[in-house]
Order: C-alpha cells, then sequence, then structure tokens
C-alpha cells in the first residue's frame, strides 16, 4: 500500500499565479521519502494541503487510501506534521503542549500522559515538562515540535525543515532518531535545504522546481547518474615540485590542498597510487560538495533552461 498518493495536484491563487501544476507523486507505505526544492518551488504548499493546512484547486490525495475529501478525519488522524514554523504558545507549559494536541485527536488522558512522558523523554525534555516553552533554545524546541507531532502515534510523519537553524550534534541525534523511527514502520516525508541530510536518511527522492516534479528516483540510482565528483584531498607538507596527474583535471588549492575532478570510470586507486608514486602523503580526503546538491542544482538548471 502506498502511505502517500498525489494525482495531479494544483493550486492556483487568487492572482492567477499556479503555485503547483500539477504534482503526481506516491510514497510507498514505510518509506523514507526526501521532497527537494528550491525556496518557492512548491514544497510547503504540498505540504500544506495534504494536512488540509491550504485549500487545492484540483486534484486527488489519498493518505493510506483514504481520499481527504471523503475522509478527510480519517486521513488526518494518520499524519503527524512538524511544520517550519514554530506555532505553539510560548507561554504554556510543555507537557500542556502535547497533552492538548492528544485532545485533538480524542486521545484518552491517561494515554496521552503516557506517550507525553515517552516522547519528552526520547526528546531529552522529560525534566523540563512543567517549564513554559519561552524557556527553550531554538534546537529544544524544534524537539518539542517533533515530540507534538508524535502524539497522535502518526503512521506518516512529514517534517518541513526539522533541523534548520541547529546545531550539528542536535541534527545528528534528530537523524538517529528518525532512522529509528523510520526502522519501526513510520513512513516520513522530509523536506530539507540541507541535501547532506536527505543522502544520508532517505530511500527515495522527488525533486520539484517552479510547481512542477522534475525528477522521481531511488535515491541510490540518482545519486550513480554523478559522471563526476570533485574531491579535496589533505596532503602531509607542501609540494616542492608540479604533480604529474595527466588523466585527472586538478590543481592545488592552497599548499596542502589538492581539488581532483573524478570522472565515471576513473579510478580513485590509480589517482592515489599516481600521489604516492611521487612521494605525496595524503591525510584526509572529502568530496567538495555533497553529491545530491551536484545533482540537484544540475537538475535545476536543467528545467530552467526548457522553461526559458
Amino acid at each position: 500500500m502506498n502511505a502517500l498518493s498525489v494525482s495531479n495536484l494544483k493550486k492556483e491563487y487568487s492572482n492567477g499565479i499556479y503555485a503547483l501544476k500539477g504534482i503526481d507523486l506516491t510514497v510507498p507505505e514505510g518509506d523514507f521519502f526526501a521532497l527537494l526544492g528550491q525556496n518557492g518551488a512548491g514544497k510547503s504548499t504540498t505540504i500544506s494541503i495534504i494536512c488540509s493546512l491550504v485549500n487545492k484547486t484540483s486534484g486527488k490525495i489519498e493518505v493510506f487510501g483514504h481520499d481527504t475529501d471523503k475522509e478527510l478525519a480519517i486521513a488526518k488522524s494518520l499524519i503527524g506534521v512538524v511544520p517550519q514554523e514554530m506555532n505553539f504558545s510560548l507561554f504554556e507549559k510543555i507537557s500542556h503542549i502535547l497533552i492538548n494536541q492528544a485532545g485533538y485527536y480524542g486521545i484518552p488522558k491517561h494515554i496521552a500522559c503516557e506517550r507525553m512522558e515517552k516522547y519528552l523523554n526520547e526528546m531529552g525534555l522529560w525534566n523540563m515538562r512543567d517549564q513554559p516553552a519561552v524557556r527553550l533554545s531554538g534546537g529544544m524546541k524544534r524537539r518539542l515540535m517533533i515530540a507534538r507531532a508524535l502524539m497522535n502515534e502518526p503512521k506518516l510523519l512529514i517534517l518541513d525543515e526539522p533541523t534548520a537553524g541547529v546545531d550539528i550534534e542536535l541534527r545528528h541525534t534528530l537523524w538517529n532518531f528518525l532512522t529509528k523511527l523510520n526502522q519501526q514502520g513510520t513512513t516520513i516525508i522530509l523536506t530539507t535545504h540541507y541535501l547532506e541530510e536527505a543522502e544520508r536518511l532517505c530511500k527515495n527522492v522527488a525533486i520539484i522546481d517552479q510547481g512542477q516534479i522534475i525528477e522521481r528516483a531511488n535515491m541510490k540510482s540518482l545519486i550513480n547518474r554523478l559522471n563526476v565528483q570533485t574531491m579535496i584531498f589533505d596532503i602531509k607538507s607542501p609540494l616542492d615540485k608540479p604533480l604529474h596527474l595527466p588523466d585527472f583535471t586538478h590543481r592545488m588549492v592552497d599548499e596542502t590542498s589538492l581539488e581532483v575532478e573524478i570522472h565515471r570510470g576513473q579510478s580513485i586507486n590509480d589517482l592515489i597510487g599516481s600521489l604516492s608514486e611521487q612521494q605525496v602523503i595524503i591525510h584526509g580526503m572529502r568530496n567538495k560538495t555533497n553529491r545530491l546538491e551536484e545533482l540537484f542544482m544540475h537538475l535545476v538548471s536543467q528545467n530552467k533552461n526548457k522553461s526559458e
């Protein structure tokens, strides 16, 4: 079964501008799915319509087979959403925010209290349960929003930029939590500007641009399309003579950083072997940019050229 099926979804505003131009999208049950796009591409509009926060112009949406036009209450009960913006009262107690959220779904109070304790512990907020939300740091507020979205134990969790503005340590903590949640059976849809996040977490990806899906693929197969990777090698000491690497485009970024383009079919082992022969000692290596980022920019650029 598909967790989400979207067919020919359109959104036209009163000024005649189309935010969505006929989106078709399916997310299988159990998937960890990335919906990527630049600002204004249509990501948040799509999510807002799925969650019934914005009215669509036309199209069909099904959540686990439930048509949102005919069975909206059932569909909404299966969804948890973490929006970009903080949308809770900063002066309400943290525990009350979660218990009140459960009340919207008709969850009995004793079950709501059990879940509140469970998810505040998961998010590292249990000791602050009686504090008003205003006392939380930005990262803690993000965690609170995730805990709140889980109070109805949704089968489909939608996260709109969940790690925006949080520190690296918290980002990795949330990655681990979301991976575990997905492994336990929750379908997750993620939008993010951190493309390394999408590459690390997600199994499948769709790229939206100018209100249209321009790519839909398995993450691994999409990454495998990359024809050129640019690698940065950290070398032990400055070179005393120019490098001889006739098969590779390369340049020295600074005295101890070497940038090399490696094309599909070229062997990184051959490159390292050639460097070793020239007595170049490598201390470390990394991609210059995230692989998905390179592909993303290429696909969006291609789509813009088609539109012009």
